[in-house]
């Protein structure tokens, strides 16, 4: 049976970055995985939405357009840095395995 690190690093480091950007939310970590990485990313994107959805209360509709402006920067945000650390996890255990 194969261990984390050789799963890890059979796995394409491009794949994991793609879906960790393009549906976001960790997806990428499901395919390589991690399943903590995974969690701890919805827990991140379920807060993120929350809080929106409580501080958004009672919004007026200008407030409302940037409310949506800062989630979305949020998400991409949180997109972006799952996609970054999955290729350097990838790129990290191939290193230690070689």
């Amino acid at each position: 049976m194969p261990t984390r690190e050789q799963i890890l690093a059979a796995s394409a480091g491009w794949v994991a970055v793609l879906l960790n950007v393009v549906p976001g939310l960790g997806a990428g970590y499901l395919y390589q995985r991690r399943w903590k990485a995974y969690w701890i990313t919805s827990l991140l994107a379920t807060t993120w939405f929350v809080a929106g959805a409580v501080l958004g209360q009672n919004a007026d509709a200008a407030a409302e357009t940037q409310n949506q402006l800062v989630g979305l920067i949020g998400l991409l945000t949180l997109a972006g840095v799952t996609a970054a650390e999955a290729g350097l996890a990838v790129k990290k255990v191939r290193a230690a395995l070689n």
